[in-house]
């Protein structure tokens, strides 16, 4: 794992622009600040999903298709903490509906947090975890050939650019049968005055979330980068729908990494680009999965209109 951190970092800062991945935002005190940053006040897409799950859980259910008597496994990709999904879970639990849930993440230990909460909150639903990569859990599900809801939320589709979202969307779809079903989470194109502080908080949360990046490659990769001489700055234009960003220079100055066995150097205002988070609409999503086995069948959105969880259909 150190080994591919070490090329990634050569790679990206060798590049032109520069470039870091976003991935390497969530050690401990990144998942830390992450939690932070879901709960401030302008970060407005996890209250907006949460809204979703919370009132109108009936018409997700209505859109999925879901009958009583029909057994289905309910499968999530990324569960973490599950605090949209229980709302969901809790009604079809109610209900009576027939189904097992396999909520599926990297991490063991959210994995666990997530059992003993459900085992507590909803004691007769049956929780599968699966830890590891999606699609290698996929495929082995794959093989019980009972009918499918893959859950993908939190607009956590938006990190990738649109060729590599419908790459994974196809692979997702590679995995399912005819008839399975997709609940994706994305966040809808709107406004800069709302988008941006989302990216750029006043207690400066999400730039620490940014720079902490830096602070990793300094503690496990033996850098010296001065964080005091970096500044977040991120970017959104409505019209492209995607928000940007970056960690700017201050200054010129050379940064040395001993795991690499590197120098790099900045020039002042030089950019390292280190997130996408892409904002979607009709027209973005069917271009996106024009080249995969789903289709378009539903589209739910919160009391605000920012967000949508759309129900795709596989072919």
């Amino acid at each position: 794992m150190k080994s591919i951190f070490i090329t990634e970092v050569h790679q990206g800062l060798s590049s032109t622009p520069k470039t870091l991945p976003s991935k390497y935002f969530y050690n401990k005190k990144g998942d830390a600040l992450f939690v932070e940053i879901m709960n401030l006040p302008e970060y407005y897409l996890t209250l907006s999903e949460l809204d979703i799950f919370q009132n109108k859980t009936q018409e997700l259910i209505e859109a999925l298709g879901l009958q009583l008597d029909a057994y289905f496994e309910l499968i999530e990709l990324g569960a973490g903490d599950g605090t949209k999904t229980k709302e969901l879970l809790k009604v079809l639990d109610q209900k009576k509906y027939n189904f097992d849930y396999f909520p599926i993440d990297i991490s063991a230990n959210a994995l666990e947090l997530l059992k003993q909460d459900l085992n507590k909150e909803i004691p007769n639903l049956n929780v599968q975890t699966r830890q590891g990569d999606y699609f290698e859990i996929l495929a082995s599900l794959k093989m019980s050939k009972k009918p499918k809801i893959v859950m993908f939320l939190g607009s956590n589709i938006g990190n990738m650019n649109d060729e590599l979202a419908s790459k994974f969307i196809y692979n997702l779809g590679s995995n399912l049968q005819t008839d399975d079903k997709l609940l994706l989470g994305v966040d809808l194109i709107k406004a800069k005055d709302i988008v941006l502080p989302a990216y750029n908080d006043c207690k400066g949360v999400t730039a620490k979330f940014n720079l902490n990046l830096l602070d990793r490659i300094n503690n496990e990769l033996g850098g010296n980068f001065k964080l005091d001489k970096f500044k977040h700055q991120p970017e959104y234009t409505q019209k492209e729908g995607i928000a940007k960003s970056f960690l700017v220079s201050t200054t010129n100055q050379t940064v040395k990494i001993q795991a690499t066995e590197r120098m790099y150097s900045f020039t002042k205002g030089e950019k390292i680009h280190t997130e996408i988070s892409r904002k979607y609409n009709d027209t973005v999503l069917n271009k996106i999965i024009a080249n995969t086995d789903f289709e378009i069948q539903n589209k739910i959105m919160d009391s605000k209109a920012y967000f949508a969880d759309y129900i795709l259909k596989r072919n």
